[in-house]
């Protein structure tokens, strides 16, 4: 594709790859023009990522509407775009304002967002929000979900008969980055764990709304921004905050990286974090990609920076007397003496290789920071390691920063240095959890609390 001059009609009609319209014209040093293959004019941002697609102007596309207001037009979209056939009308009615032929849009920005959070060129009509705008945060791909997340949820033919029954969840519409953070953040400090917060929605952030409806009674509507915002007010405050980087951070003690080989991760005088984005997004239970994306050009090394972050809130305090971890649902969830549900994880369960145990066991310790020994004789064979093993303790080990050793041998409830990956691949036949869950959790069992695996 090549790339073209900026120069746009400043009532041009732009679509996003949602399908939404922008309310205003980006600035030129925010995005770079450019042609597809169909000779369409495409904004990029700088992530080469598409913001919207030009088609056309609103005074062309007012003139081509067919009669019936909001409707499809049978002989073109009413954007000029070329496309012949029936289309739908990308403008929402209910994101109108004004009066006259061309009520405007507002479908992107999120409405309510502060005068002082707008970069320059969105609309300044005195809005309010809690939400950062739009196109201040890495944009979702479309319907923003992980391509092999929903893999984590068993197919119908596996729950013919479900062990665990619990409110569906309702679906989630086109959201943005900014409003799937928002409903992360509520679950997170709620302790009904999305897994790691990257702005994405998927089988975790499902899985998480049915075990909150679950515990609360509450029916939760994912789409209704505005009670998730006031939820969040009530909870701690904005899902977004800011953080200064310390010379401790700096300083780490890092890595340069963690080999897969165990018998190399045994060299290493500790499995810690390999960077401060790593450490960083740990801290804030984010995805580390999503960190960077939200700090674009920002040097993490320097003491004093001040970085975005997520604000996950105080970890959820209580008594665990029960665990069940369902295996179909790949989702932990933690039950108090009265048998009311406390909390929830999305997990990892076993494989079909290492399966995890059936029926009942016991915590039978738990360890924080631990360190870990490999076996070949008692654990799974990994590379061609035949000798007993001792890694150290560190974030990036096997069990990450937690073990909660189960009364069967070998197996337990464990961290693990992939968080990104809970819920949707295997274990080695135990349960994992990301740390900060596996933490969260450790904190409010003891020695002897039941552990029920359900098939």
């Amino acid at each position: 594709m090549a790339q073209s001059t900026y120069r746009l009609a400043p009532d041009a009609v732009i679509v996003t790859p949602q399908g939404e319209v922008l309310d205003y014209i980006p600035d030129s040093g925010a995005v770079r023009v450019m042609r597809d293959r169909q000779g369409r004019t495409v904004l990029v941002d700088d992530w080469g990522q598409v913001v919207g697609t030009v088609m056309g102007d609103r005074r062309r596309a007012a003139r081509r509407q067919a009669p019936g207001g909001y409707g499809e037009e049978a002989s073109g979209n009413g954007f000029d775009s070329g496309v012949t056939g029936a289309v739908r009308d990308y403008r929402d009615p209910n994101y109108r304002y004004g009066t006259g032929a061309d009520p405007g849009f507002r479908s992107v920005v999120p409405p309510g967002v502060e005068r002082s959070a707008l970069p320059s060129g969105l609309p300044r009509d005195g809005f309010q929000s809690g939400l950062p705008p739009a196109d201040s945060l890495p944009p979702a791909d479309g319907f923003p979900q992980d391509e092999n997340d929903m893999a984590a949820l068993p197919p119908d033919s596996s729950m013919s008969e479900p062990r665990i029954q619990l409110p569906p969840a309702a679906a989630i519409t086109r959201k943005t980055s900014a409003e799937i953070t928002a409903l992360q953040v509520f679950l997170d400090r709620e302790g009904f764990s999305p897994g790691v917060i990257d702005g994405k929605t998927g089988s975790n952030v499902t899985k998480a709304i049915e075990a909150w409806q679950q515990a609360t009674g509450e029916t939760l509507d994912p789409n209704n921004t505005e009670d998730i915002l006031e939820r969040l007010r009530l909870s701690g405050g904005l899902p977004f905050t800011t953080y200064t980087i310390t010379a401790a951070d700096a300083a780490g003690p890092y890595v340069a990286s963690i080999p897969e080989d165990y018998a190399h991760k045994a060299e290493l005088p500790h499995l810690s974090f390999t960077s401060v984005p790593e450490m960083l997004g740990e801290k804030f239970h984010m995805d580390e990609t999503y960190l960077r994306a939200m700090n674009p050009g920002v040097d993490f090394t320097i003491p004093g920076t001040i970085v975005k972050v997520i604000n996950p809130g105080a970890p959820k305090t209580g008594t665990v007397t029960r665990i069940l971890a369902d295996k179909a649902r790949k989702q932990v969830f933690a039950y108090d003496a009265n048998g009311g549900l406390v909390a929830a994880y999305p997990a990892t369960i076993g494989s079909s290789d290492t399966p995890s145990p059936s029926g009942t066991v016991q915590v039978d310790r738990i360890a924080l920071n631990p360190g870990y020994t490999y076996n070949p004789k008692i654990n799974f064979k990994q590379g061609n390691n035949d000798k007993v093993l001792t890694l150290q303790p560190g974030p990036n080990g096997p069990v990450g920063t937690v073990w909660i050793a189960l009364s069967k041998p070998t197996y337990g409830i464990h961290g693990t240095p992939e968080p990104s990956k809970i819920g949707k691949t295997q274990s080695h036949g135990c349960v994992r959890l990301t740390n900060w869950d596996a933490t969260e959790l450790a904190k409010m069992v003891s020695v002897g609390t039941v552990v029920e695996f359900v098939d």
